[in-house]
């Protein structure tokens, strides 16, 4: 299981994740809105917003996307991603779900694993994700 943190840009993901790239090193992926099942759901001057990144480097992991739409800023921009099995990511949801904001139910994902996110009783953004 790990902890990573999840940033959100304001359509400047991939410029920011490319530059943490050349200072940190690692393996860059982008996935874009362009060819995704989320194409035909956004307006078209979207379609080179980032829907998911990660940059993996030696010993540690760092996810990000654009806010699809939404205004962020800073504090609220980056979330606690929990990313282990189904049941790890189902059991840790629904123990932080008590009081808190659901923001994406938990449940299986075009991508292939369960994902959700809340805002817990204290105001702390969490995201979950099962890894496949």
């Amino acid at each position: 299981m790990k902890l990573v943190p999840y940033l959100v840009f304001q359509g400047n993901c991939k410029e920011a994740m490319e530059f943490y790239k050349s200072c940190l090193e690692g393996e860059l992926t982008i996935d874009t809105v362009e060819n995704s099942p989320m194409e035909s759901q956004m307006p078209p001057e979207m379609k080179n917003f980032v829907l998911n990144s990660q940059l993996d480097c030696k010993d540690f992991v760092i996810m990000a996307s654009d806010a699809m739409g939404q205004e962020t800023k800073t504090g609220d921009n980056i979330s606690i991603m929990i990313m282990g099995s189904e049941t790890e990511v189902e059991t840790f949801f629904n123990n932080l779900k008590e009081g808190a904001t659901i923001i994406q139910p938990l449940e299986k994902q075009f991508w292939g694993s369960v994902y959700g996110a809340l805002i817990d009783k204290f105001g702390i953004s969490w995201s979950f994700n099962s890894m496949n």
